[in-house]
């Protein structure tokens, strides 16, 4: 079991939060025309590739891959999580920019705060409410109209919004217990298996899940996809075993300015003034958790925790 380290965990959670958006970048790159690979496609070779890295990556280093049965259906339930929200968002990405894709999913973070209330009882004092509240506030000043442009679409990201609430909590509950190598290794062997029947009726049948070639120009963006997904994962993983979900979650509004700047870059996409401003208030209320992480710290080092209250407790 490993302690509560805020701090550490905001660290690793903000890496997390600049490393999601490049992965997503990349799977946006697949689905245009001078690649035209299938989301489905795409999303196998993912997770392939996760299991291909991480699983040997494990045995080498000598962690173990074994689980107790109540960690195997955990981690079963949080790859089926994982494999819905990262098909609604390549999805997504098909028919929305991406710093816009990012910004709708970003009511996660408030669903999760309230989950982790809920559900799992974690501490949510009104300052941590507020500070989500005022982020949540900011995303909806990032979020351009586009429903009137693309459709249902448009309503995509909400799925990524909920199965990655429920995807953090789940993660939550077995971080502390599993290597996060280990875990993911294993995740992405279970996904494989579970996309196996799929992958089967792609071959057997044409559709949407029928695989398509690979041009020789998309081998090293499926290789970064692999990589910086499955890092990337791992990042979040070790971010939950040293901090609540409730103290991460107005952190991970930082994936919005980051999604921003690579989708200006690769994409030549600019959100306009109020969008900007969206992100200002966004980052700002991921600065306040940061700041405030960062004195209940000092006051537990200066000061015996009082009884009945977590660190937490307070904010």
């Amino acid at each position: 079991m490993s302690a509560d380290r805020p701090l550490l965990a905001i660290a690793l959670m903000a890496g997390f939060c600049f490393v999601a958006p490049l992965s997503d970048a990349t799977a946006k790159l697949l689905g245009q025309a001078a690649y035209a690979q299938p989301v489905f496609q795409v999303l196998v070779l993912r997770f392939a590739m996760q299991a291909l890295f991480l699983i040997p990556l494990a045995m080498a280093t000598g962690r173990s891959l074994r689980m107790t049965g109540r960690e195997t259906w955990l981690v079963l339930a949080r790859t089926l999580l994982h494999i819905v929200g990262v098909g609604f968002m390549f999805t997504s990405l098909r028919f929305l920019p991406l710093a816009e894709t990012v910004a709708i999913a970003f009511v996660m973070p408030f669903i999760l705060l309230l989950l982790g209330w809920l559900l799992m009882d974690e501490e949510v004092g009104w300052r941590r409410l507020g500070a989500c509240a005022v982020g949540f506030v900011g995303t909806l000043l990032v979020i351009q109209p586009s429903f009137a442009e693309v459709g249902w679409p448009a309503l995509l990201p909400l799925g990524v919004a909920v199965s990655f609430a429920l995807f953090m909590l789940v993660t939550r509950a077995v971080a502390k217990s599993l290597d996060p190598i280990a875990m993911q290794g294993v995740s992405g062997g279970m996904a494989m298996g579970l996309m196996a029947p799929f992958i089967v009726a792609g071959l057997v049948w044409q559709g949407p899940l029928s695989p398509a070639p690979i041009p020789g120009a998309a081998l090293p963006l499926y290789l970064i996809l692999g990589l910086i997904g499955s890092f990337g994962h791992l990042l979040m993983t070790w971010s939950l075993r040293y901090a609540p979900s409730a103290t991460l979650a107005p952190m991970q509004y930082l994936e919005i300015p980051f999604a921003t700047a690579i989708g200006f870059l690769i994409f030549g996409d600019l959100p306009n003034g109020l969008a900007a401003l969206g992100i200002a208030v966004t980052v700002a209320a991921g600065l306040y958790i940061i700041l405030r992480e960062r004195a209940i710290a000092r006051q537990t080092v200066t000061a015996p925790q009082a009884a009945g209250g977590g660190p937490g407790a307070a904010i």
